[in-house]
């Protein structure tokens, strides 16, 4: 299990974070990694506003491709679930929207597509050297973008675990039309055999967010 502390805004700290491997299991045909992350606010916030999401994904542990995904949230009163089943060999997923009704469609999918949480344990896979480059496309909320990765110098981050070199990882993000999607977004991976996600930073319309490792266990 990694936690995480996560600041928003002008919140040092706005809540918490985990994820979870949390087993690795049959499924669909194959055999895959179940993940789970998590994310509350503090209990200050909480009593200002109720806020709960929960991500998962099923990521095949042969093919490192994700089977089914899925996003939940809960935002004062506002419960919605988004699920995404991956259909690799079709190149298509079935994509439905849960919340007082059902909402579903098809999407077509590139090959080797990720989903956002998945993208994140390929990424750790992947050996990385300063300068390299790669390109991944993920499937998130019913939308495709392509992710362009840069590998910039290892370099030393602080943490509540302390000081720990860590590779960062630039992305540039872009939808179908080409259009931008975030700014200043980074994230850094321990310079070592586990490759945890350090830290992971970004601006989005609502704030800028800071996710930062805080534990390490199992």
């Amino acid at each position: 299990m990694l936690g995480f502390d996560v600041s928003w805004s002008n919140y040092v700290t706005a809540g918490t974070a985990t994820v979870t491997v949390k087993e690795k299991k049959p499924s669909f045909g194959s055999v895959a990694y179940y993940i789970v992350a998590e994310g509350r606010p503090t209990p200050l916030l909480s009593k200002i506003y109720t806020l709960y999401y929960k991500v998962d994904t099923l990521l095949d542990a042969y093919t490192l491709l994700p089977q089914r995904g899925s996003v939940y949230s809960e935002e004062g009163r506002r419960h919605r679930l988004k699920v995404t089943r991956f259909d690799h060999s079709a190149r298509k997923a079935q994509y439905e929207v849960q919340t007082a009704t059902t909402v579903k469609e098809e999407l077509k999918l590139p090959p080797y597509v990720q989903d956002a949480l998945s993208a994140i344990y390929v990424i750790r896979s992947i050996p990385l050297s300063a300068g390299r480059k790669m390109t991944m496309p993920v499937s998130d909320s019913g939308k495709n973008y392509r992710v362009q990765l840069t590998v910039g110098v290892s370099e030393t981050v602080h943490t509540p675990l302390g000081a720990l070199r860590a590779w960062r990882i630039t992305p540039v993000i872009v939808d179908e039309a080409g259009k931008p999607e975030g700014r200043g977004m980074a994230l850094w991976l321990s310079d070592d055999a586990r490759r945890l996600p350090v830290k992971i930073e970004g601006q989005l319309a609502v704030g800028r967010f800071v996710i930062t490792l805080r534990e390490v266990r199992g």
